[in-house]
């Protein structure tokens, strides 16, 4: 019988009783859900020295080694026709490798080798299990397969349900000769290249550890208990992992062998992935918190506390058969008998899965395509730093982020080399880089951890930054192409061994990863920039500093700066100016920068500059904190510790009755002045505020990131000169916790100054205004772009020339855009990436202005340009 035949029998059969298949005989008690992973530590940041290059995002290719669809394994049949796989199924009877009958410590391996050779010929790796049980098993299959070296030693039982002949499991000469070959097993293919992954097999019916309906549920039928006891189960277990280090072992069931496998290096292999079964429909995947049933994967994975096994153990096995050919027409949902199939691979993080009818799947179905990308890897590089030209060594750094649900399992070596003219290969160098340490940037909750609705995505790893040095000698003077790949080591096996390949446009089909050019030898630059003079401190805070100073020049052009901080490098520019953040209040720093070029020239430190934070117990003018002792709490209203706040405290529970009112509002004349009320609230709030005795405003308080981190909220009020008093409190909920306050006139803003949202602005196509607590004015001007523009029109300037335009902007991502002085010519200007959508940064240019009022565009007529703060405008 064609084994996906066997198998369809089996699981419309045995899996739809699920619900009593039970695999111990004293099960242990339920675990409690491991809950969200503690997230890797960060990786060191990029070498702010070196060039960067940006690589461009495409999509990665189907057919990546170790993960997607597997096949089985015909002999003799074209292992590369149906969807595009790197992975080809099989079983060996454990007859056929032990196969004197008079030596159970006899093994020939004769018919494993010439699977895993034929595979490899196709450049595809094997998954593989071992079983002695295969009910309508017949020719390479065979439905008996008990080594006859177990003969008169140990007692066989027929499981009349099956047709099969089952071993006594817990005999002592079965389990030492098992565990003695797992032993040979493991000293002969451990880490083998031909090798993907190995199911541990051996016990129950197809190798899967179960024996239904002859099994441990005793109580509900006639059947006695075939299965092996725990402590038995658990020795099989232990041998595979003691014989295996290296090549990455799966067992059926999260608590096989009274949950052997728990502490051990072995994943879980699903055989019935994203089935739905029973009335009304369950899901044999998904856990009971989205609609599974009590006997589900998961459900059982977090009964035993080891859902977040992944992280190191891999997660395999088979597209339920039944629903193989429509599987992913629903993508990313499901319909009938198949379950949320986006749902299944995110929370198992599966990296493979059986199925053979693949074969009929169209090779450019764009459903099928996400869902293969989704599974196990899929690793992309951000950047490569480097610098352009380079004579001696080279410091060479990649930073590499995963948008799939599992980690790459291998050690496989990543190689740096140099491509010259012609495309070939003239220099490589092995790196220690280490792929098993880049994780998935994002984590699917489980609904059991209680973190969110369905679903809620959790930030796990990071970009990670790998750097090495290279040496150059022997390379001859010339234009190169810096180029990566990772070797799959079944290269030395087959020359068609299957390429890892990145999700970057410049990866090519031979493996290598163009990173971009560059130049060895004296023929590059090697004139360094002038030293950057005039450092200064326009501002600080009590926890930043902000520096400026002069733009140096260079024989080619100044690439970056980079600043240091008490001579050591904490951050690098495009401009001429840098904010150092979460520093110590009232503390001295003494910084210096650096001008470099693309060719990785550094000039001489800048003459040094010594910057004091502002101390706490001095707030900026105009600035209330909650907790001050002059300020009045009625009802519940209390002061708390706040690591985040100015002042070190906050006021809260406000609201329900209770208020807080600052008494000393200082306004050095009546009129219409800005208030900013500092907040801290992990969910949306509002609060009523009233100044002097004056109507209350309602007031909405979106959102912090959490109860830790401070966010802002700005209104226009109407002040006296003199004291004030502005009260916070809300008559029938609860208020946000409360930093401090602060009072800016708005008659007089900052000189040279104009904020985005300013009504005298003109917005086109689709630019629009939005809160931005980060930003100067609490707004900011967004979706500009693409056809949308923000023009500025009240950009004054004292006396025509040249001035400095300094813009406050805001972008995750590293982004460009064009600016337009009155009626001149459009410039290009770059501007990297901020922290996140909530941090501002700057960009600095030199214009010629008018005298008098000026205009100034932001647009970008084929991408999108950053959301936009404010512009201010100093002369030269």
């Amino acid at each position: 019988m064609h084994p996906l035949l066997a198998r369809s029998c089996r699981a419309a059969v045995a899996l739809a009783v699920g619900a009593l298949l039970t695999l111990s005989s004293a099960a242990p008690a339920a675990a409690a859900p491991q809950g969200p992973p503690p997230r890797p530590a960060p990786p060191t940041a990029p070498d702010p020295s070196l060039a960067v290059h940006p690589l461009a995002p495409v999509d990665s290719p189907v057919d990546n080694p170790l993960k997607g669809f597997a096949r089985f394994y015909s002999p003799g049949g074209d292992q590369n026709q149906g969807y595009p796989h790197s992975l080809t199924w099989t079983y060996f009877g454990l007859s056929e490798v032990m196969t004197n009958a008079s030596n159970c410590g006899s093994y020939d391996w004769s018919l494993v080798d010439s699977a895993l050779n034929e595979s490899a010929s196709y450049g595809n790796q094997v998954a593989l299990r071992f079983y002695m049980e295969y009910p309508g098993g017949s020719g390479s299959h065979p439905a008996n397969a008990i080594p006859h070296c177990f003969d008169g030693h140990v007692d066989y039982r027929t499981n009349t349900y099956w047709g099969t002949t089952s071993p006594d499991y817990d005999n002592a000469y079965l389990v030492t000769a098992l565990k003695n070959f797992i032993a040979a097993f493991g000293a002969r293919y451990d880490g083998d290249p031909r090798v993907g992954f190995i199911h541990t097999g051996l016990v129950g019916l197809w190798g899967e550890w179960h024996t239904w309906p002859y099994d441990t549920d005793t109580g509900g039928d006639s059947y006695p208990n075939y299965m092996p006891t725990d402590a038995n189960g658990t020795q099989i277990l232990q041998a595979y992992d003691d014989a295996f280090d290296t090549t990455k072992l799966e067992v059926r069931y999260p608590g096989a062998g009274g949950a052997g496998a728990k502490n051990l290096r072995i994943g879980y292999h699903d055989d019935s992935f994203c089935y739905r079964e029973g009335s009304p429909l369950a899901g044999v995947t998904l856990p009971q918190s989205l609609g599974g049933a009590s006997y589900a994967q998961l459900q059982r994975a977090i009964d035993q506390g080891v859902e977040n096994k992944w992280i190191t153990e891999s997660m395999g096995g088979e597209v339920r058969p039944e629903i193989q050919s429509q599987a992913f027409s629903f993508w990313p949902g499901g319909s009938g008998q198949v379950d949320d199939m986006k749902a299944c691979i995110e929370l198992e993080h599966a990296t493979w899965k059986i199925n053979e009818q693949s074969a009929g799947y169209g090779a450019t179905d764009p459903k099928v395509a996400a869902a293969v990308r989704l599974m196990g890897y899929n690793l992309g590089v951000t950047n490569a730093y480097y610098p352009n030209a380079a004579t001696g060594t080279a410091k060479v750094g990649v930073q590499i982020g995963n948008d799939g649900v599992a980690p790459f399992y291998y050690p496989w070596t990543v190689t740096l080399g140099l491509k010259n003219g012609s495309g070939s290969v003239v220099k490589t160098w092995d790196t220690p880089w280490d792929l098993r340490t880049v994780m998935p940037r994002k984590i699917r909750a489980f609904p059991d951890w209680n973190v969110g609705s369905d679903p809620t995505y959790l930030d796990y790893g990071y970009p990670q930054y790998f750097a090495t040095t290279v040496n150059l000698s022997g390379v001859a003077t010339g234009g190169y192409q810096l180029v990566m790949r990772v070797k799959n080591p079944l290269e030395a096996v087959s020359a068609n061994a299957k390429k890892l390949r990145f999700a970057n446009a410049t990866q090519n089909a031979d493996g290598w990863l163009g990173l971009g050019a560059m130049t060895v030898g004296s023929g590059g630059d090697q004139v360094a920039p002038s030293v950057p003079a005039g450092l200064t401190s326009p501002s600080s805070t009590t926890t930043s500093a902000a520096l400026a100073w002069n733009a140096s020049t260079d024989n080619v052009a100044v690439t970056s700066y980079q600043v240091l901080r008490n001579g050591s490098p904490v951050g690098a520019t495009a401009t001429t100016s840098y904010t150092d953040t979460g520093l110590t209040p009232a503390t001295s720093y003494t910084y210096t920068v650096k001008a470099l070029d693309a060719a990785g020239n550094s000039s001489a430190a800048s003459s040094p500059l010594t910057v004091t934070t502002k101390s706490t117990s001095t707030p900026p003018s105009g600035t209330v904190e909650a907790e001050s002792s002059a300020n009045t709490l009625t009802g519940g209203a209390a002061t708390g510790s706040c690591p985040a706040c100015s002042g070190g405290s906050k006021v809260g529970y406000i609201g329900n009755g209770a208020t807080l009112t600052f008494n000393n509002v200082a306004a050095s004349a009546a009129g219409t002045h800005t208030l900013t009320i500092s907040y801290l609230s992990a969910v949306a709030r509002t609060a009523t505020v009233r100044v002097n005795s004056g109507a209350a405003t309602t007031v909405d308080f979106p959102a912090t990131a959490d109860w830790n981190t401070v966010g802002t909220r700005t209104l226009s009020v109407s002040l006296a000169a003199g004291n004030n008093t502005v009260t916070v409190a809300n008559p029938s909920g609860w208020a946000p916790d409360i930093d401090k306050i602060t009072v800016t006139s708005t008659s007089t803003p900052p000189s040279g100054t104009v904020e985005a949202e300013s009504s005298a602005n003109t917005l086109t196509g689709g630019a629009a205004t939005g809160s931005c607590p980060a930003c100067s004015g609490g707004s900011k001007v967004g979706y500009i772009g693409n056809g949308a523009t923000l023009t500025f029109n009240n950009v004054a300037a004292s006396a025509a020339g040249t001035h400095t335009l300094t813009i406050s902007y805001l972008s995750a991502v590293a982004r460009t855009a064009t600016v337009r002085v009155n009626s001149g010519a459009a410039t290009t200007v770059d501007f990297p990436a901020t922290a996140d959508w909530n941090t501002v940064g700057t960009r600095t240019l030199s214009v010629s202005l008018a005298a008098g009022n000026n205009t100034v565009t932001v647009a970008n007529p084929s991408g999108w340009a950053p959301d936009i703060d404010k512009i201010t405008v100093t002369p030269s």
